[in-house]
């Protein structure tokens, strides 16, 4: 669905891509049905949504804060949480990986692409684009099937 070279898709359960590329799929193929304004009401949503990324950095950044503030408080037995949660973020950065990515996938947070993918099909299901030819379509699978195929990275 998107870019093979995408560190997270690659570190992803096959069964948690499925999924999230059959949303993607399902939600171009209800929009190809829908208004314009329907259309643009969901590419704002997509434009609110978050992506992998910024999950992984609140999450990180909320429990290294608590096991600073614990550390420094309670026990400085906390600091082993701080510290272990930074190493995963390095392991993220370095690796595209981290145990956390596993729980958030199969949660279906997605990756920027795999958002843009969607965000992108549906502005060509709109008309955004003038050389993607979906407008020319009149059967609406046929139109979603096209969008996808001209969004895919």
């Amino acid at each position: 669905m998107t870019n093979d070279n995408d560190r997270v898709r690659a570190h992803t359960a096959p069964e948690a891509l499925d999924e999230i590329d059959r949303q993607i799929k399902a939600h171009v193929q209800f929009y190809s049905k829908q208004s314009k304004g329907a259309i643009s009401a969901r590419i704002e949503e997509l434009e609110q949504e978050w992506d992998i990324e910024r999950v992984l950095e609140i999450n990180a950044s909320s429990l290294a804060l608590t096991g600073l503030v614990l550390g420094a408080t309670t026990s400085k037995k906390w600091l082993w949480l701080t510290g272990g949660v930074l190493a995963f973020l390095v392991q993220h950065a370095v690796q595209g990986w981290c145990p956390p990515l596993a729980l958030f996938r199969r949660n279906g947070i997605r990756t920027r692409s795999e958002i843009d993918c969607e965000k992108y099909a549906l502005k060509a299901l709109r008309g955004d684009f003038e050389n993607v030819p979906v407008r020319t379509e009149n059967n609406s699978m046929a139109r979603a099937h096209n969008a996808l195929l001209a969004s895919s990275v």
